[in-house]
C-alpha cells in the first residue's frame, strides 16, 4: 500500500482568491445539484461576497495542501446587517465557508480544516463562528456537531445556522 502524501494547512493569502472562488462554488452547488456555470456564479453576490478582494481586515483562512497542491479551505468573514451570508448571525460573528476537492472528500481534510481555522479565529480574537448547512447533507450536519458547533437556527430552505463557541 503506497503512503499517502502528508497533507499540511497554512494560512489563507490573497493569492489564493481563484482557489476560495472555485471551493466556494463547490460548497454553495455540491455535484450532482443543479448549478450555475462557475462564470455565472461569480456575479452572484450572495456568493461572491465571501470572497471579493480577500483577504479584508478580519477575514481569516486556512488553506489544506498536499504535495505542494490545495485541496481544500476554510475561512471566514464578518458580514453586515444590510449584507448578510447565509448563516449570519450578527456583525461580530463570521461566516465560515468551507470546501474539499471531489475525490477527496471523506478523509478527514474537513475535520482538520474546521480545527485549523478555529484556532486561527481564536488568535485573531473572534469569540464564535457561525455557518450555514443544508439539512439534506447530514455527513456535514454530524460533522459540525463532533466539533462543537450548536444549531441555532432553521430557514424556511431546510438550511441550519449553526454556530461554535471559540471563548
Amino acid at each position: 500500500m503506497t503512503p499517502r502524501p502528508e497533507l499540511s494547512i497554512r494560512p489563507a493569502v490573497a493569492a489564493d482568491e481563484p482557489f476560495l472562488r472555485l471551493a466556494g462554488y463547490d460548497a454553495a452547488f455540491p455535484p450532482g445539484a443543479e448549478r450555475p456555470s462557475f462564470a455565472d456564479a461569480q456575479h452572484v453576490p450572495e456568493l461572491s461576497h465571501y470572497v471579493d478582494g480577500w483577504p479584508r481586515p478580519g477575514d481569516v483562512g486556512v488553506v489544506a495542501e498536499r504535495d505542494g497542491r490545495p485541496i481544500g479551505a476554510a475561512w471566514c468573514r464578518r458580514f453586515p446587517p444590510d449584507d448578510p451570508g447565509f448563516g449570519w448571525v450578527d456583525a461580530d460573528t463570521p461566516e465560515l465557508a468551507i470546501a474539499v476537492v471531489e475525490g477527496l472528500r471523506g478523509q478527514g481534510v474537513a475535520r482538520a480544516l474546521l480545527r485549523a481555522l478555529a484556532g486561527a479565529a481564536r488568535a485573531e480574537g473572534y469569540e464564535r463562528l457561525c455557518l450555514s448547512v443544508s439539512q439534506d447533507n447530514p455527513g456535514a450536519v454530524a460533522l459540525y456537531l463532533t466539533e462543537g458547533y450548536r444549531v441555532v437556527g432553521l430557514d424556511d430552505g431546510g438550511s441550519l445556522t449553526m454556530v461554535l463557541p471559540l471563548v
